[in-house]
């Protein structure tokens, strides 16, 4: 009886470990990491490097290098690579729409 319980409470243990091991994320891509957080301010658009009144980021700037375009050629925002590496996009009116994580 002593090793049949011994033997129960293994299994458990076994299965539940098995279980959580499923829900393991990578926090490198998360954007629960405030590397990637729009909280941090590297990827906010109050920060005046990612601001869309930043002549670099403007949609009326013809020199701009950073814009990103659909299909048809239409600037639908621009890129800020942040100082942790993050590449954050936003829209032509500043709001963050995504971002790419840092290369390790």
């Amino acid at each position: 009886m002593k090793y049949l319980l011994m033997a129960l409470i293994t299994t458990q243990f076994v299965l539940f470990a098995r279980a959580t091991n499923a829900q393991v994320t990578n926090l490198n891509s998360s954007p629960y990491n405030m590397q990637n957080s729009p909280y941090n301010m590297d990827n906010s658009p109050y920060n005046m490097r990612n601001s869309p009144y930043n002549m670099d980021n403007s949609p009326y700037n013809v020199n701009s290098t950073n814009g990103v375009y659909d299909n048809t050629g239409n600037r639908i925002g621009y890129e800020v690579k942040a100082p942790s590496g993050v590449t954050n996009y936003f829209d032509n009116s500043g709001n963050r729409i995504g971002y790419t994580p840092a290369k390790q």
